[in-house]
């Protein structure tokens, strides 16, 4: 496995465009980046994973200074899980200059749900996945759906700016009880630990009243909120969207089809997402 720190360098690994597939990550991997590690082996090219902790999308408050920085353990990971070349820069490498030219993404989909209680994250993420795609020119990107905003503003901005880039979604990896993955699962004490699939629950009993068809769902998403902060956390939203572009469902709208219901709320002092795909 090659470990380059330049995109220079990076380009005289790779000197044809379009002929590897490509994970980014910001370090501090789990099972659920590996997992989409291994996913990007199976295409037969050569997988580039980077790792980078991108100012960019972290507002002032919060945890950017504090992010886990472990190069060197991931590298050991990246290796066993069939990564080729691990991209590294540093700060100065992405951004030799002040970023001021940015992709400002679709406000209806980045300004909602995420974007409403992280103003600008999707342009700080937005912006460096570009930067990224240009340097490592991938013919496969890889993002899981555990952020699944995020899989759809990057699967937007592919599309609109005509990148020649398959973007392909990963299944959220787990843990067994079913709390989604994340490195800030790391920040939980063990007794938030053992909690912290509360927040799943709630999604599930959300979706599975939203398919019954019981109340509207403006009531239904409000119960939802009121039940997870009368257990301690601290919501910053339970919704059902539409799959395909996060819309909600009218009052008038057939509770059949294809829905997503997510979530983000604090236990403590570390926030967590999640979601969950349904049918109803």
């Amino acid at each position: 496995m090659l470990i380059v720190h330049t995109i220079a360098a990076l380009r005289a690994a790779l000197p044809v465009p379009g002929t590897c597939a490509f994970v980014p990550t910001m370090g501090n991997l789990h099972d659920g980046h590996l997992a989409l590690v291994r996913q990007a082996a199976g295409h037969g090219l050569p997988v580039v994973v980077s790792i980078f902790v991108n100012r960019l999308q972290f507002a002032p408050h919060e945890d950017f200074e504090r992010y886990p920085r472990t190069l060197e353990r991931d590298c050991e990971l990246l290796q066993l899980a069939g990564c080729n070349i691990v991209f590294a820069p540093d700060e100065h490498e992405l951004y030799p200059e002040p970023q001021t030219f940015k992709v400002l993404p679709d406000p209806a989909l980045a300004d909602i749900l995420e974007g409403r209680f992280r103003p600008g994250f999707f342009t700080g993420v937005s912006t460096v996945v570009m930067k990224l795609f240009n340097a490592v020119q991938p013919r496969i990107a890889l993002f899981g759906k555990k952020d699944y905003q995020q899989l759809l503003v990057i699967r937007r901005m592919t599309q609109q700016f005509a990148l020649p880039i398959v973007i392909e979604a990963a299944e959220t990896s787990r843990a067994d009880d079913g709390l989604a993955l994340s490195s800030r699962n790391g920040y939980l004490s063990a007794a938030e630990r053992a909690r912290a699939i509360e927040l799943s629950w709630a999604l599930r009993t959300l979706a599975g009243r939203f398919g019954d068809g019981v109340a509207p769902l403006e009531l239904l998403e409000a119960q939802a909120l009121e039940a997870l902060a009368a257990q301690g956390w601290q919501p910053d939203y339970l919704t059902v969207r539409r799959q395909d572009d996060l819309s909600s469902p009218s009052d008038d709208d057939e509770r059949e089809g294809s829905w997503v219901v997510l979530g983000a709320a604090r236990l403590g002092a570390t926030r967590l997402i999640d979601n969950i795909e349904f049918k109803a």
